[in-house]
């Protein structure tokens, strides 16, 4: 006896599985539980981040001070050399050809009745002693 094998074509296009609502809500649940999670963890990496861009901005900012302190303190330094009456005496000599006055040269000048042109105190005078 010889055995026919026929291939049947079964067309199932049309057959609808229906979704379990509960499998539907439990599979909501456990996407929005996901993405809540992906949420909590970027957000945590980028607190970290911006902790760690702070610090180096802080740094920065930091040696960027202390290079204006030496600034400051090398142009004080220079303020003080340019100040200096043996510096201003020396210019006023060499560059400009003046001379110390002789006696006589130099004439008071008459104050006003009432009047204090200059007043000299001493270092532990303090305001609410005069």
């Amino acid at each position: 006896m010889t055995e026919y094998f026929t291939v049947k074509q079964i067309d199932n296009s049309r057959v609808v599985h229906p979704m379990d609502p509960y499998r539907k809500r439990e599979c909501a649940r456990l996407m929005l539980l996901g993405g809540m999670i992906a949420l909590c963890v970027f957000l945590y990496a980028w607190q970290h981040f911006q902790y760690i861009q702070l610090g180096y901005n802080l740094e920065a900012l930091r040696s960027e001070r202390s290079q204006a302190n030496e600034l400051n303190q090398q142009l004080k330094l220079e303020v003080a050399g340019l100040r200096s009456p043996e510096r201003i005496d020396a210019i006023a000599k060499r560059q400009l050809g003046l001379s110390v006055p002789t006696p006589g040269q130099v004439a008071p000048m008459d104050a006003p009745p009432g009047e204090i042109l200059a007043e000299a105190r001493t270092v532990g005078v303090t305001l609410a002693q005069r």
